[in-house]
């Protein structure tokens, strides 16, 4: 959980990059850095139980960063509601992660584990229904990419 939760949350961090890199003068600007530093919050607190659980992060993390950023500029170049169409199907996929950990993890004794998934679950959540608010309800057909590929990285980095 901790290593793919990792990962997740460097992917995020990178898609918002590469969103603010095209998008960093425009309106949305504000909205992006806010979810970005809350992701960049996250990534540290996952990369702190990533140590010190001696965790190795996922082997796929030199192209997860890679790809992420990419997904941000080509997602903030089709404009502002493609960049929240993004941010929407991302949310959605990670939506339904860490609700599974979350059961998995219902009686399990990682109090804090749960505590620090249970918080940054809350969160991802408010960026999706922000993100809807600001017109990320477009574009079915690249959400549904984005979901796909959210799952398939979720997939392969609890695996390597």
């Amino acid at each position: 959980m901790v290593r793919v939760n990792h990962a997740g949350e460097s992917a995020a961090v990178r898609i918002y990059e590469g969103q603010l890199r095209v998008l960093g003068e425009s309106s949305l600007a504000p909205t992006l850095q806010h979810m970005l530093m809350q992701e960049q919050g996250h990534l540290a607190k996952f990369e702190a139980e990533r140590v010190s659980r001696n965790i190795a992060p996922t082997a796929f993390q030199p192209l997860w960063h890679r790809a992420s950023y990419a997904l941000g500029v080509a997602s903030a170049l089709l404009g502002k509601e493609a960049a929240l169409a993004c941010t929407v199907a991302v949310e959605e996929a990670i939506d339904e992660h860490y609700a599974a950990q979350l059961v998995a993890l219902k009686e399990s004794p990682e109090k804090d584990l749960k505590a620090l998934i249970h918080t940054c679950h809350q969160e991802e959540l408010a960026h999706k229904e922000e993100a809807q608010d600001l017109g990320g309800e477009k574009y079915r057909t690249f959400k549904q990419m984005i979901k796909t590929g959210c799952r398939l990285a979720i997939y392969l980095s609890e695996r390597g």
